[in-house]
């Protein structure tokens, strides 16, 4: 069964173009591991929430937008072998960051329903 990675990312505004350069150079290296979709999406509607909500999960501050991305992997030990590269494959130590990393948030998920048009 296929494994989704979440990611939610604080990116500031004036690192939009850069960030996007990013991960489009990020995708031929979770491709080369398995990767089967990766998703990136700029918020452009991300309401206030009365207890928490996506600003709040990544420490918004003024001048950034959160992403909310995802990677379909085939499965989770694909994922796993991918995630345990990132020590050891010195290509990934040449990716740039445009955001905090410290503030990204991710995880994985095993789908329970999956629905298409």
């Amino acid at each position: 069964m296929t494994y989704i990675a979440g990611i939610l990312t604080p990116v500031p505004n004036e690192n939009k173009e850069a960030y996007v350069a990013s991960v489009r150079k990020a995708w031929p290296l979770f491709k080369d591991y398995g990767a089967l979709e990766m998703v990136e999406a700029w918020g452009d509607y991300i309401p206030e929430g009365e207890y928490t909500d996506f600003k709040s999960a990544v420490a918004l501050k003024e001048e950034e937008t959160v992403c909310f991305s995802w990677i379909i992997w085939p499965d989770k030990e694909t994922h796993d072998k991918c995630g345990a590269s990132m020590q050891s494959d010195p290509r990934w130590q040449n990716m740039d960051m445009p955001f905090d990393g410290k503030r990204m948030m991710w995880g994985g998920f095993t789908p329970i329903v999956a629905e298409k048009a």
